[in-house]
């Protein structure tokens, strides 16, 4: 037996592995991740729901077993694993994941806490109504229909859909290099906004944001994004949405109350969003909350105790929305497969024009489809009136003519399929009232061929048509049905409500200890005792700071940016604790130069190396990001070197030269970031250190475990960026103040 001949390519590695990844890609994008604009389905829910009706799973007929449905599926369209498709079968049943579920499942199918459903071989499901409003017309040539997977049947591309799905149901999905987030919305608004694009297609997005206001979640909840950013997410088709969960404040006895949550944000895990609160708790990160129980039976019922009456409600809940899942942002991005699979970002008036446009081609070529039929039978219903004119000689000819086929229509010219209608025909139709009612039904189907053939040439008609079945759409799915009542509260931008640090982090007096080679750590207590902290080898004692757990801590390195630490996160325990680089962004090429509390309101003086320096507010440089604030700009070979409280009205320096300058405040200016101004003029040296004082007591300084006053500085006060003169005798020969 010969060696199979094997098809080697000689091509470079990045070549080959760019055709592949492209093809998976592709692949990932037009068949699995993004749903189609005109029905909002993706390929493995097209194919659930076209199994079902293949099975006639109808609204109205006995669910059967969702392996039944499975295996129909996997084994005829979908050829993937049969949990990939279960699990999307029951997503689309659960009413907490989809807005209008589209099937309609029987037994477990798991619940808001994240249970899994039960296996597919306990479960029944059928389609709901919403499913058949899509799938309505299937069968009359609306839609395209392609190849299965093995060749051996056919699956429709896109599904007629009677109904907006993609806004209403929404879709998620991650593809490669692009995603799609879409979250459901009310099907009467959608509809009202059809309906008035109808009446006005050069309606802007403006015009039908005020018919969908905004999305409509399952699990409710209330929207509290300003109505100007839903305006302008709707604009670009890109953007987010903040939810938060719905709650009311319980009164008890004694003028003691409770907070009920009653509804909780989409596709949030009840259980999970517990446990989050709960170690919350442990961490004694919620100092005002004092329990939480979940009360919750067939509706949600999640109690939160304060700890005590005193507390603020809405700032007990507002310290909830900040650090738990009780306020979360979904996000959208409408990037959806056109009518030509092409994947691009919509917007609101984009995606319901491809709905519009696709309700037209379906109707025009479901009218087609029918006029098709009426042909058909009015060809048939022509021959039968032949015969009925001429009985007696079709009999004649039926019984003795060899090929009675070819004779009748030779003698009648009848075609082809008039013929076979005649031979077809059953003996007890040969009465004389069915004549008649052949007369009266093909005087009906001319008719409505009239009516049709001018649909079909009278647009305005074919968008009237439209018109009444959104209308239908809506009434059936509407905000009267409870399937179709807005659950989703459309409410205000909340208020700038000042949480107290305290409602997150319980205050406790603690001291932080942070050596020369950056290790920090806090210990509880003001610690008086600060000979017992130990640190590493060849390490020592830089800072030690008293303070509270609800303080921040503000850093400055000697690259000129700021960084600002939360104490309460800082390392416990009378270890080494941590490197503080691993806190901070802080380039490995610089260095620790000052950490200290912050004291809102307060005023820095900065100064680098150089001698340059400025004033800058203390709010300025509280950092929000790791990678800190950027305040002084410094040049080549320049470091920020010191970072000192503004105290009185004069500022001192002396550089390494050991030349001292005295001059006032006022010279220094006052700035959010920038390289400041000289302060003192050096022709071979930097400078050594800089503080401020109050001109009338005189300056101070540390003099071995003395301290000493010079009161008169008038011989060293001069302007701001001039030499300078040695200090008074006495003066520490490091050239420091402290």
């Amino acid at each position: 037996m010969t060696d199979p001949v094997l098809d080697i390519q000689d091509k470079p590695l990045s070549e080959a592995l760019g055709e592949r990844y492209l093809s998976y890609a592709l692949s990932t994008i037009m068949a699995r991740s993004l749903p189609d604009v005109r029905d909002g389905l993706k390929p493995v829910h097209r194919r659930l729901l076209f199994a079902m009706s293949q099975l006639k799973l109808e609204p109205d007929t006995p669910p059967k077993k969702c392996a039944r449905v499975v295996g129909d599926v996997i084994g005829k369209f979908h050829p993937h694993g049969d949990t990939a498709v279960y699990d999307a079968l029951v997503r689309l049943a659960q009413d907490f994941a989809v807005r209008y579920p589209l099937i309609d499942g029987q037994g477990n199918f798991g619940n808001i806490d994240g249970d899994n459903a039960a296996a597919m071989r306990y479960t029944e499901a059928r389609l709901t109504a919403v499913a058949r409003a899509l799938l309505e017309g299937i069968d009359e040539d609306t839609v395209d229909f392609r190849g299965t997977y093995d060749g051996e049947g056919e699956e429709p591309i896109v599904l007629p859909s009677a109904f907006p799905n993609l806004l209403a149901n929404g879709s998620q999905g991650i593809a490669v290099g692009m995603a799609t987030s879409i979250p459901p919305h009310n099907a009467e608004e959608l509809c009202d906004a059809l309906t008035y694009l109808i009446k006005h297609p050069d309606a802007t997005v403006d015009d039908l944001v005020r018919l969908v206001p905004g999305p409509d979640f399952p699990t409710g909840g209330t929207l509290v994004e300003p109505a100007a950013c839903i305006a302008e997410a709707y604009r670009t088709g890109r953007g987010s949405f903040r939810l938060r969960a719905k709650w009311e404040l319980e009164k008890l006895g004694q003028g003691t109350w409770q907070i009920v949550v009653t509804e909780i944000p989409y596709q949030v895990q009840k259980s999970r969003l517990i446990e989050k609160i709960a170690e919350l708790l442990t961490a004694r990160k919620l100092f005002l909350l004092d329990d939480v129980r979940d009360e919750s039976a067939e509706d949600i019922r999640l109690v939160l105790v304060p700890k005590n009456r005193n507390v603020d409600p809405d700032v007990l809940m507002e310290s909830l929305f900040k650090s738990t899942d009780l306020e979360v942002r979904f996000g959208l991005n409408m990037n959806v497969l056109d009518k030509d699979n092409i994947p691009r970002v919509m917007n609101l008036r984009e995606v319901l024009q491809a709905f519009l446009a696709h309700r037209i081609e379906v109707l025009e070529r479901r009218t087609r489809h029918r006029l098709g039929k009426i042909d058909h039978r009015l060809e048939v219903l022509g021959g039968y009136l032949i015969a009925y004119l001429n009985l007696d000689e079709v009999i004649r000819i039926i019984r003795e003519e060899d090929e009675p086929k070819k004779t009748l229509i030779r003698t009648f010219a009848l075609t082809d399929v008039q013929a076979e209608a005649i031979l077809n025909m059953r003996l007890r139709s040969l009465r004389k009232l069915e004549e008649f009612e052949i007369k009266t039904e093909h005087d009906a189907l001319t008719a409505e061929r009239t009516d049709l053939a001018d649909l079909l040439e009278n647009e305005p008609r074919r968008w009237k048509a439209i018109s009444k079945q959104i209308a239908e759409t809506k009434k059936k799915f509407g905000k009267n049905t409870p399937l179709g009542q807005r659950r989703t509260v459309i409410g205000d931008a909340p208020s700038a409500i000042v949480i107290p640090l305290e409602a997150m982090v319980e205050r406790e007096p603690v001291t932080v200890f942070c050596s020369e080679k950056g290790w920090i750590r806090m210990v509880k207590g003001h610690q008086t005792e600060v000979a017992d902290i130990k640190y590493k080898d060849g390490d020592r004692e830089r800072f030690v700071l008293r303070v509270e757990t609800t303080d921040k801590l503000v850093v400055l390195g000697t690259n000129g940016r700021f960084y600002t630490l939360a104490v309460d996160k800082l390392p416990r325990g009378r270890g080494f604790g941590e490197p503080l680089r691993l806190m901070i962004d802080l380039a490995n090429d610089a260095e620790l130069v000052s950490l200290f509390k912050h004291e809102p309101g307060r005023r820095l003086l900065v100064a680098g190396s150089n001698g340059r320096g400025f004033q800058v507010d203390e709010d300025e440089v509280i950092a929000q990001t790791r990678g800190g604030k950027q305040i002084m700009t410094l040049g080549d070979g320049v470091d920020a070197k010191f970072c000192v409280p503004v105290e009185g009205d004069t500022v001192a320096v002396i550089g390494n030269n050991r030349k001292l300058l005295v001059f006032s405040l006022e010279e220094v200016p006052v700035m959010a970031r920038g390289r400041g101004v000289t302060l003192q003029k050096y022709t071979d040296g930097s400078l050594a250190d800089v503080t401020t004082f109050t001109f009338s007591q005189g300056l101070s300084w540390k003099s071995g475990e003395r301290t000493r006053v010079e009161t008169d500085m008038s011989p060293w006060k001069a302007y701001r960026g001039t030499i300078g003169r040695l200090p008074p005798n006495g003066f520490p020969k490091n050239n420091r103040f402290t």
